[in-house]
């Protein structure tokens, strides 16, 4: 099979004749028909997150059909529609048990750890595949699997409330998400900041307040408008020290800021005036939990995330076209999400 892999840390990606991949038990062979490329494949293909073994299969945002099943297996069945959670885990450990398997003690990320979805198949263990409702395209299911999951997953983890205010730090693939889903769990009002205006006009017309960061401050722009308050929540979704100082800054008192965004480099707050004095907090957050994919499923389905906006195009399994939608990632380029379609 074709595959494009990561062969060289800080080299373009190549294109490579693969064997098929050994399948377990319960294992899952499925056939790609859709992958997500992601601003964190620019971060594994740079070195700024590392990635191990090499030569290795990019790609974690995977949707397809199921085109053979293990011994084991009894769900899903042979030809349907399915989407990948991003973790092969063990379903044993005591992070599996507690519902917490992104850090599962064996577990393997696809696309980082183990041969992702930048192939025309790939293999994963029965319990980290879910059924792709028939209304969801398979390029918004590989999509959903990590950009929603994940900004579903910060909302969660700042405890985002009914009638509450949130602003979003990258209006990208990420942030589009983030925008709908923070509305369809009741957020009162929603600001989202860029330098893009492409993606600017796309936030205004998801029902976000466009912040554009050119424009100036835009932590003092947030406060005016919320009248000096500050926001109850702060997605940082880039992952740049001064988004992260900016998200922090934005909170009310008792806000929380809710850091998604990859970065190696540190960034700087006043303890006391930005933390200590709102009783503020600054949340970590990696990845996503299968538990809530159903519930993203589900918003999909019934419309209340749409994202057929937020995929600005498709491109075929191609070494050059693929090594040059993670340039333009590099570079926080206008498009919003590119699919890779095998």
């Amino acid at each position: 099979m074709k595959a494009l892999r990561l062969v060289q840390v800080g080299q373009p990606l190549e294109l490579h004749d693969i064997p098929l991949p050994q399948m377990g038990e319960d294992d899952v062979l499925v056939r790609v028909r859709a992958a997500g490329i992601c601003h964190s494949d620019a971060h594994y293909r740079a070195g700024i997150s590392p990635v191990d073994p090499l030569p290795i299969t990019l790609g974690h945002e995977v949707a397809g059909i199921v085109e053979a099943i293990g011994r084991k297996v009894r769900h899903p069945r042979l030809g349907e529609r399915v989407c990948l959670h991003y973790m092969a885990t063990c379903g044993m450990c005591v992070w599996c048990v507690k519902g917490h398997e992104q850090f599962c003690e064996t577990g393997a990320m696809i696309g980082k750890s183990r041969d992702g979805g930048y192939a025309e198949f790939i293999v994963m263990p029965a319990h980290s595949v879910f059924l792709l409702p028939d209304e969801v395209p398979f390029e918004h299911g590989a999509i959903m699997m990590c950009s929603a999951a994940t900004s579903l997953h910060a909302l969660h983890k700042a405890r985002m409330q009914a009638g509450e205010s949130v602003a979003i730090f990258g209006a990208g693939g990420l942030g589009m998400s983030a925008i709908q889903l923070a509305k369809a769990l009741g957020a009162r009002e929603i600001f989202a900041v860029d330098i893009q205006p492409n993606k600017l006009d796309l936030a205004r017309s998801l029902g976000a307040v466009p912040i554009d960061a050119r424009a100036g401050d835009p932590v003092q722009r947030i406060r005016n408008q919320t009248g000096g308050r500050g926001v109850d929540v702060a997605l940082e979704l880039i992952g740049l020290p001064l988004t992260m100082q900016q998200s922090v800054r934005s909170l009310a008192r008792q806000g929380r800021a809710a850091l998604a965004g990859i970065t190696g480099e540190n960034f700087a707050i006043a303890p006391y005036r930005e933390l200590i004095s709102r009783e503020a907090e600054i949340i970590g957050v990696s990845d996503h939990l299968a538990a809530e994919i159903p519930t993203l499923l589900e918003f999909a389905r019934s419309g209340k995330l749409n994202l057929s906006k937020i995929v600005t195009r498709t491109v075929a399994l191609d070494a050059k076209a693929i090594n040059a939608v993670l340039d333009r990632l590099e570079r926080f380029g206008e498009d919003v999400r590119v699919v890779i379609v095998p």
